[in-house]
């Protein structure tokens, strides 16, 4: 799960873990940092911990009302409590933390949990109770919920999953976010509940759904190749200033249906990296976009599975 490690920054901060006795220094400015609490609930040391004891210690040791990024990391066995454990607590203390503005939720290695052993939950109780959040993360699909909702500050929208269920897909592109600047979706494989269809993208590829939208990302889907010949002929992509099929099962047909289809040569930058192109079809790609000054990122060409051809192409993430 090489795309999907630790954290090192959210919104522009570093990433630190949050520490009840820093070691040899005090603990940052509260507004310094991006700051991820997580537990492990298998400490050899036996102290028992819970993510709510981290949260509450948190919030008696750094100024809450200064904090500006928060990652939620690991809140026990995760594949068995969802994070609507985490999320409750972090609502409950909504009224402190009056500059959050940046929230992921499920920043897990695969050594803690896979991507699709992650029990998600409701993650707009964030957006309803920080209406001046402008970034949202999720990493893990399972149990993943995302009703339609409204919320007028949220700039960055990215969910990160080895399947994400088609109810929350259309959640998203149900949604009002009228600020929304960057989308980046990690659709998976069906195997892992990855059951979207490309029809469940129509929304987004009309151009009206989210008016500011200058980043797209769809990636690391099994779908790829279909998805790439909608983005071909979809309106949304004149508004775009990058876009990202990278991580599935790009194939030729795929990368000839992209460019076929209108011009992509206002984009600044295209990436494509873990995908099945021949290099012929990765030259007439950058030859098509390079001399234009569109940055192209072809890295990681993949080989299928046992020589399967197309049925032995795979993401980079799943399980």
């Amino acid at each position: 799960m090489s795309d999907a490690d630790r954290l090192h920054e959210l919104a522009g901060l570093p990433a630190v873990d949050f520490q009840r006795e820093p070691e040899g220094e005090a603990h940052p400015s509260a507004g310094t940092v991006a700051w991820r609490i997580g537990v492990d609930p298998y400490d050899s040391d036996g102290e028992d911990a819970t993510w709510e004891d981290e949260f509450h210690a948190f919030l008696g040791t750094v100024d809450p009302s200064g904090v500006k990024a928060l990652i939620i990391g690991q809140w026990g066995e995760s594949y068995e409590e969802t994070s609507a454990y985490p999320i409750g607590l972090v609502v409950a203390a909504s009224d402190r933390l009056t500059s959050l503005e940046a929230v992921f939720i499920g920043d897990l290695t695969a050594e803690e949990a896979e991507i699709s052993w992650i029990e998600q939950s409701d993650v707009t109780a964030l957006l309803s109770a920080f209406p001046s959040l402008t970034y949202l993360g999720v990493r893990g699909g399972t149990d993943l919920i995302f009703p339609p909702v409204k919320h007028e500050s949220l700039r960055a929208l990215t969910i990160e999953s080895g399947g994400l269920p088609a109810e929350a897909l259309r959640g998203v592109l149900d949604s009002e976010l009228p600020a929304l600047e960057r989308l980046d979706l990690w659709l998976g494989v069906s195997a892992y509940g990855g059951d979207a269809v490309v029809p469940d993208l129509a929304p987004l590829l009309t151009g009206t759904r989210f008016p500011r939208l200058h980043h797209l990302g769809l990636r690391n889907s099994e779908l790829q190749n279909e998805i790439a010949s909608a983005i071909g002929s979809a309106p949304v992509v004149a508004q775009l200033r990058s876009l990202d099929l990278s991580n599935g099962t790009l194939g030729d047909e795929g990368a000839a249906a992209l460019l076929d289809g209108q011009p992509l040569t206002h984009l600044t930058s295209l990436d494509l990296h873990h995908h099945f192109l021949t290099e012929a079809m990765e030259r007439r790609v950058s030859e098509a976009l390079e001399p234009h000054g569109v940055s192209v990122d072809l890295s990681e060409r993949c080989e299928p599975w046992d020589g399967l051809g197309p049925e032995g192409r795979y993401t980079a993430v799943a399980e």
